[in-house]
């Protein structure tokens, strides 16, 4: 989803900074956007790798307008009863604690009057056996959106949720048939979203077309949470 965000935001004429753990992941990622895409590798987990980035932002370009942070890890296996420390803290970790920084380390770049887009998941709406962990990390960072929303709106700053439903990208593909069946099924418009449908939505949050939108949470997901 955030690949398909940052092709269609250089598609439109900006210039784009990316982060990924993998090296030759990230490096095939941004010859595919072109458009004089930017990759440096690292943790967005990791403070110093976060740091590392904005600097190299601060170097090519010296602001930032529009910041997606979608940081992600799933486990929908793990009930309450079986739970290890280790999911717990990896979940929190990547999709809690990485958002918090990366948007606190991104806000000396930003321009007043620029856009933040969180990405959590509809998760957070629903009761999901053996995804309490990862859903509760997906609150959070709705919650986040609200805050900031407040806390940032002396400098113009719209702070916006993407949640996705399910969503057709190598994470789902993957896995078992049954799961994605009864996705699918629970799904009104009967099918799972395409990647590029995330990015547009990201698209009309950060553009001028979402002027008066901020602190909202925007379901992208069939209809799953709404009927």
């Amino acid at each position: 989803m955030a690949f398909a965000t940052a092709k269609l935001f250089a598609a439109e004429g900006a210039k784009v900074f990316i982060t990924g753990r993998r090296q030759e992941v990230l490096d095939a990622a941004v010859a595919e956007i072109g458009s004089g895409a930017v990759g440096v590798q690292g943790d967005v987990a990791d403070l110093a790798d976060l740091d590392r980035l904005y600097e190299t932002v601060r170097a090519e370009s010296g602001h930032i307008d529009v910041l997606f942070a979608s940081p992600a890890v799933g486990h929908m296996d793990q009930p309450i009863t079986s739970v290890s420390e280790a999911v717990f803290d990896t979940t929190f970790n990547v999709n809690t604690r990485a958002v918090v920084f990366t948007v606190q380390k991104a806000l000396p770049l930003f321009n007043d009057g620029g856009a933040i887009i969180l990405n959590s998941s509809i998760a957070h709406l629903k009761g999901l056996a053996g995804g309490s962990i990862y859903s509760a990390s997906k609150a959070a960072v709705r919650s986040f959106a609200r805050g900031w929303t407040v806390e940032l709106k002396d400098r113009r700053i719209r702070v916006n949720v993407i949640s996705p439903g399910p969503i057709d990208t190598p994470f789902t593909q993957d896995a078992p048939s049954a799961w994605k069946n009864a996705m699918t099924a629970m799904v009104p418009m009967g099918r799972f979203g395409r990647p590029e449908e995330i990015a547009t939505a990201a698209l009309f949050l950060a553009s001028e077309d979402s002027s008066f939108i901020t602190g909202i949470d925007l379901c992208v997901d069939g209809g799953l949470t709404q009927v």
